[in-house]
């Protein structure tokens, strides 16, 4: 009756397998929890995240970008107020994530509002020469 190994109390293929089973749990277990941990969580408060995006947005507004860059002025400012509601709502992953693209659009519309003054004051630059060069050409002709 106790012959068959089924019946035995220590069969040993199956201390084997079951410490074998009880080894891998732990770290396994671990590693879950870890895991787990580690998306629960939102990251530190993106404070300077946010003062950077503030002055890149408030240096845009300064160089004429409302103006001049209106679509990549508004995303910026449109990204920043989400950031803000993102922090409010600590949520600081996505606070942290709107302000870098916030700050990296204000820059955007910086350039571009620049570009776009650099451009109209080469135009009128070249406006005075051709005027200038005129006068000096009639001034030449005079006898």
């Amino acid at each position: 009756m106790n012959a068959h190994p089924f019946f035995h109390s220590r069969s040993p293929d199956r201390s084997r397998t079951g410490s074998r089973t009880r080894s891998y749990a732990l770290p396994f277990a671990l590693a879950c929890a870890t895991l787990l941990g580690a998306c629960s969580t939102q990251g530190e408060v993106p404070v300077a995240d946010l003062a950077t995006a503030r002055t890149s947005v408030n240096q845009a507004e300064a160089a004429g970008a409302p103006q001049l860059a209106p679509t990549e002025f508004l995303a910026a400012r449109d990204k920043l107020s989400r950031a803000e509601e993102a922090m409010h709502d600590k949520r600081y992953d996505d606070a942290r994530n709107l302000s870098q693209e916030a700050a990296v659009d204000a820059d955007v519309a910086e350039r571009k509002a620049r570009a776009v003054k650099s451009t109209s004051a080469a135009m009128d630059l070249q406006q005075a020469n051709a005027v200038l060069g005129s006068e000096l050409n009639r001034a030449a002709t005079r006898p």
